[in-house]
């Protein structure tokens, strides 16, 4: 029997978590490398993105090079896979590093809109997909789709 976490009208499954936790522990050691490549593939999709980050805005240098953006960057992908991986134990969003308070305010402040979160839930799969393309599936896909649901609802929720 399977049993899953409910949370809304979205549920996450054994079979999910073991999916994410799988392609995750294959993934974390290449967090920063990863969290880079996830943020150039955001800012490929929507070059406006880059106007929401003050260290970027005025910068001439290449995004690849940018020392703010790689810590950046690689936090980001880190709190994202980890939140994924606790979700079901934890039976709830829950981010390490800061709160889902100070997510949802600092999101808010500068204009973070669901359209944002649609482009960085695609270029994370993309991203995984190519970090483990002999794991990948339409079950995972779903799984990493699902967790990141969760995590963008949970920040939604606090954008006030």
């Amino acid at each position: 029997m399977t049993t899953s976490l409910e949370v809304g009208n979205v549920s996450f499954t054994e079979e999910q978590e073991a999916l994410v936790i799988k392609s995750w522990s294959v993934m974390k050691k290449n967090s920063a490398e990863l969290g880079l490549k996830l943020f150039l593939k955001i800012f490929e999709i929507a070059p406006s993105a880059k106007n929401l980050f003050s260290f970027l805005r005025d910068s001439n240098v290449p995004l690849e090079q940018n020392t703010k953006l790689k810590p950046h960057a690689m936090s980001v992908f880190i709190m994202t896979c980890e939140s994924a991986v606790q979700l079901r134990k934890a039976g709830k969003v829950t981010v390490r590093e800061s709160t889902l308070k100070k997510l949802g305010s600092s999101h808010l402040k500068y204009g973070v809109v669901d359209e944002h979160f649609e482009v960085t839930k695609f270029a994370l799969l993309e991203t995984i997909k190519e970090a483990v393309p002999e794991m990948w599936s339409p079950e995972m896909k779903n799984a990493w789709g699902v967790a990141y649901d969760h995590l963008f609802a949970a920040i939604k929720s606090e954008m006030k």
